[in-house]
């Protein structure tokens, strides 16, 4: 397996652009399932998690490949079997996206059980919910979700009201209500930006979605969507990774293409923390050249801060000064990162989901162990800032959800090699 070896040495300087976003982009590369039409996506960042994406379409019989580097074209009239196997599924949860289209336009579909990231209970009863609400006969069998239309193939458009907030959840139902039968209303939605970009491409191939962005979405279904083709939106949480490692290393550098309007929680923190942020155009600046002081931080549905930004937050908290608290709401098991960050000499108490971070004044290098995506993105950042080399185990993770994240952070003056 590969790793990565980081010697910290000092801040950063430069310019990075920022690639797609890996959450737009999953969602939005299993919406074409919905349309006999070609459908072209661009600005898809290269990731394991979208190669896997483009597999599980082909598995089906889809027609879906990469034609330039960050565009993937997708024609699903090819589609011969609405089954996504437990050997491409059980890698990343994200597969479990295709169930919603798939149920829509085929009438029947049958997807395993999700894996993915180790960070708690991520149920998807939630998703199932939705589609038994527009008619849809729902069985757990072997460890696959067989699910199965209303007689006549088709869902009938129904009022959604989800038990707690589900990104998921609301793409799945949100895909699936598109060709459904008459008016469904989502209620509890998720209110991400990655859900308006989905809304923003399925309305681009001829659904009639509005209220996203919101906590209630309306979709009126239609006979049938056409093909199209869609730009996913920049990944906002790797712009709030490179923001955070500057502001933990020192330094300056411009995030290219950063999608400012949907990172005011994350500069607000950031700032908190002593870090100096402008924007001007597509660039926005971020800077820290003073003291960086701790920031207490509470992970919650958006605009709230994300919690896909908490680890990365913490990295930046073991060498501020003071102390934070810092509390994960949103799942239940997402500080594993905490024994690692004490290997390189962190103070961290751990009770439960809340750690006391008291900020020290080094970092010392040591052999590491990324236990998950973000995870992988918090250890970079502390080897950025510690003294010695620091060695990242299991990166796996990190390719899942950073596309070339080595290479971007040479170019901003950083020492990292990758080793095989």
């Amino acid at each position: 397996m590969d790793k990565l070896a980081i010697t910290g040495n000092g801040p950063l300087r430069g310019a990075v652009r920022i690639s797609g976003a890996k959450n737009a982009a999953l969602p939005i590369l299993c919406a074409p399932l919905l349309t006999r039409e070609p459908v072209t996506i661009v600005n898809v960042p290269q990731l394991n998690d979208t190669r896997t994406i483009v597999r599980l379409l082909n598995q089906m019989g889809v027609t879906a490949a990469r034609t330039e580097t960050h565009r993937v074209e997708i024609d699903a009239s090819t589609l011969t079997t609405p089954v996504a196997g437990y050997d491409l599924v059980k890698t990343m949860r994200a597969s479990v996206l295709v169930l919603g289209p798939l149920l829509a336009r085929w009438g029947e579909a049958k997807v395993s059980l999700p894996g993915g990231c180790a960070i708690g209970q991520r149920p998807v009863d939630q998703h199932l919910k939705g589609f038994e609400a527009m008619g849809a006969t729902i069985a757990i069998e072997a460890g696959y979700i067989h699910a199965k239309a209303p007689s006549g193939g088709r869902l009938r458009g129904a009022h959604v009201v989800f038990d707690v907030v589900t990104v998921g959840g609301t793409e799945n139902v949100l895909m699936a209500a598109t060709l459904a039968e008459g008016t469904t209303v989502i209620e509890n939605a998720a209110r991400e930006p990655e859900i308006v970009d989905l809304a923003l491409c399925l309305n681009a191939m001829g659904a009639r979605i509005r209220g996203h962005g919101t906590a209630t979405i309306t979709v009126e279904g239609v006979p049938e969507l056409h093909g199209g083709t869609h730009r996913v939106m920049p990944d906002r949480i790797e712009a709030g990774t490179f923001a955070c490692a500057v502001a933990a290393t020192g330094g300056e550098i411009t995030l290219l293409d950063a999608p400012v309007h949907a990172m005011e929680a994350i500069f607000d923190k950031l700032r908190e923390a002593g870090a100096t942020i402008t924007t001007q155009g597509n660039q926005t600046t971020v800077s820290r050249k003073g003291r960086l002081t701790a920031v207490n931080t509470k992970t919650a549905p958006y605009p709230a801060f994300p919690t896909d930004m908490q680890a990365q937050m913490m990295a930046l908290n073991v060498v501020a000064e003071g102390t934070a608290v810092m509390t994960e709401t949103v799942f239940e098991n997402r500080m594993m990162h905490v024994s690692e960050l004490l290997r390189l000499g962190a103070d961290i108490s751990l009770s439960g989901n809340t750690a006391v971070v008291k900020g020290v004044r080094r970092l010392t290098g040591a052999h590491v162990m990324a236990t998950d995506l973000r995870a992988s993105a918090c250890l970079v950042i502390a080897g950025l800032c510690a003294r010695g080399e620091t060695v990242i185990d299991r990166i796996y993770h990190l390719d899942r959800g950073y596309e070339h994240i080595e290479d971007k952070l040479i170019g901003l003056g950083a020492q990292i090699r990758r080793l095989s």
